[in-house]
């Protein structure tokens, strides 16, 4: 897939970097703006229950 990416960028090697840094930079804004918020109240992660039986293990 990213050789297709890069196959199909214009430009020479250094546009062709820049290019593929500016999508996957664009990839991370739109997963960190509308996915992940979207997402988190879906995932589990908050459900945490942490429990000793009553001790503390000390002793």
């Amino acid at each position: 897939m990213y050789g297709w990416i890069w196959r199909h960028l214009p430009g020479n090697a250094y546009v062709r970097a820049l290019l593929s840094l500016v999508l996957a930079l664009g990839v991370v804004y739109v997963l960190f703006q509308y996915v992940f918020p979207w997402a988190e109240p879906l995932l589990p992660f908050n459900d945490v229950t942490v429990d000793d039986g009553g001790e503390s293990g000390v002793g």
